[in-house]
């Protein structure tokens, strides 16, 4: 008896491994399958949190887990691609489409699922083409889960012989105590597909009944928060106010919905007698398990999605805003979550770069006032900032490299090779700042000074380089073709070298009147020369834009 009880265990637990690997290679196919498309969904997500309901809906219904679509929504707001009024009716949508899961795994298709395996096996096999290969490992995934799901409900029999495990069974129907083994289960399993599948396979064998489980469902979808959290470990604050929001919604939902429960379980309209008083309910434990676990994700949105406002402005209160400068040595917009969705990785790079770009501009201005006024203030930032620059080129090459080694679309390789480009021409922008400032306390502790002519030839200089800096920024950015700044860029970048060539030979004349020294001299064509490299500089930074959209260019030029 003994010997038969433990090899039912083995089963259970074979049954349970061949259920998560199911359902993680059925999502990891589907989320392939969708492809970019997850990328134009998540693209088109406007503060309307209704509209982002549905997104986070379709989402996950398209890769089967939440806890997958809130660890990418967590490194979307990471990486500064949403903010948290957007991703909180993601939140809210992925818990809705993630209990499709637990729908299909009501439907009793045992005689088939080998099927499904077979044909997934065939396609995964011998595909040529990655898409047919992702929609053989869904099949596959399909098949593997269900006679998981099959093994399972078929050995969890010896528990209904085990008079403690009726005991601890009948204790779940205690609102406070199912609540607490629900979220403790789901958070040790971070899945609450998982979780009410395992839930399900019992109430197929006919151990547990929906009296027992109604508690623990309610708990499962409040430890499926785990993820999340485990997720915005090390993110910045406001990806914790997303967790914490997420949290605090299912936690609330759970508290009012098990009183709403305890207090139909006074009247002749219990919420077990509703659900047996459906006709293809009734006496189907695995099925209105499924509709527990749907009912409490479509009443937390209905009740909580127009109360998200109020629940966010809790979540900063909880977990308040912090103040956070951007230059610092670190990266903002980089994560290492968003690698497993290739094409918002690529936005995080672009994002990243528009930073560093932003940067090298200031530290180029900062440079010039302290190299005009003698600010060594402005010294000491600039210096400071020039080490957050190199930090910044280093760490953006290194996640390019990590993109490129991915499997993604040919546009966004093209857009990877000129980010590349784009933050050389700034980091080289930056070292320029650096040589500036080495003038400019060369000129504090020397005391040099230029005459007026040399130093309004400066001025005009450094006023044609800030507009090549500023459009050059301004057509990068939009990373399309504006053909009236462009036209500005090349215009501007021409009138600077004309003017460098002629304040050359203005400044000779200088030294051979005598009215400028020879170490005025040296700093001020050393200037020149820095002031057209930036230039040049800028230029290649305007024109960092994938070359199908150059054409535009050449077309009109």
């Amino acid at each position: 008896m003994e010997t038969n009880i433990v090899l039912s265990i083995f089963s259970v637990l074979g049954g349970l491994g061949l259920f998560l690997i199911g359902m993680k290679q059925m999502g990891e196919g589907l989320e392939l399958a969708a492809g970019n498309k997850l990328r134009v969904m998540l693209q088109k997500i406007t503060g309307n949190k209704f509209i982002a309901m549905l997104v986070g809906v379709l989402v996950t219904a398209v890769i089967q887990s939440s806890s997958a679509t809130d660890s990418m929504v967590v490194g979307f707001v990471n990486a500064g691609l949403m903010d948290i009024y957007q991703s909180i009716g993601i939140l809210f949508g992925s818990k809705i489409g993630t209990t499709v899961t637990s729908l299909i795994l009501s439907f009793n298709i045992n005689d088939i699922v080998p099927l499904f395996t077979f044909a997934g096996a065939l396609v995964i096999t011998f595909a040529k083409k990655n898409n047919y290969r992702y929609y053989g490992q869904i099949l596959a995934g399909f098949g593997i889960l269900f006679m998981g799901m099959h093994m399972m409900s078929e050995n969890f029999g010896f528990l209904k012989e085990s008079e403690v495990f009726r005991n601890i069974v009948s204790t779940m129907s205690s609102p406070i105590l199912g609540l607490l083994v629900g979220m403790v289960f789901t958070g040790i399993i971070q899945s609450s597909s998982a979780s009410v599948g395992i839930l399900m396979g019992l109430g197929f064998s006919g151990v547990v009944s929906i009296e027992n489980c109604i508690f623990i469902i309610f708990g499962m979808n409040v430890g499926a928060c785990m993820p999340v959290f485990l997720s915005s470990a090390g993110a910045n604050r406001e990806s914790k106010q997303v967790a914490l929001s997420n949290f605090l919604t299912s936690f609330l939902a759970s508290i009012l919905l098990s009183l709403i429960v305890v207090g139909m379980s006074a009247t002749p309209y219990s919420l077990p007698t509703l659900l047996n008083s459906v006709p293809f309910l009734k006496g189907n434990t695995p099925a209105q398990i499924s509709t527990v676990h749907i009912a409490f994700n479509v009443l937390r949105t209905i009740i909580f999605l127009p109360l998200s406002t109020p629940i966010i402005k809790l979540t900063k209160l909880i977990l308040r805003d912090v103040d956070e400068e951007k230059e610092k040595m670190e990266t903002v917009y980089l994560d290492t979550r968003i690698l497993t969705t290739p094409p918002m990785a690529v936005l995080s790079v672009e994002n990243e770069c528009k930073r560093l770009g932003e940067l090298s501009r200031k530290n180029y201005k900062y440079a010039m006032k302290a190299f005009f006024e003698g600010d060594t203030r402005l010294i000491e930032k600039v210096e400071k900032n020039e080490k957050v620059i190199d930090y910044l080129t280093h760490e953006i090459t290194r996640y390019i490299v990590k993109i490129n080694g991915l499997d993604i679309v040919d546009s966004d390789r093209k857009t990877m090779g000129v980010m590349y480009s784009a933050i050389q021409d700034m980091e080289r922008i930056g070292d320029h700042a650096e040589n500036i400032v080495e003038h400019a306390k060369e000129m504090i502790a020397n005391k040099v000074k230029f005459s007026d002519d040399a130093m309004g030839e400066l001025h005009h200089l450094d006023e044609l380089v800030t507009k090549l800096l500023d459009d050059g920024l301004t057509l990068f950015n939009a990373q399309n073709v504006d053909f009236d700044i462009a036209k500005t860029v090349i215009e501007t970048e021409s009138s600077l070298d004309s003017h460098v060539k002629i304040y050359k030979f203005n400044h000779i004349n200088r030294m051979n009147e005598g009215i400028c020294s020879a170490e005025n001299g040296t700093i001020f064509l050393d200037m020149l020369t820095i002031l057209e490299r930036v230039g040049d500089h800028a230029n290649n930074v305007a024109f960092s834009i994938p070359r199908n959209k150059l054409g535009s260019i050449v077309k009109r030029g």
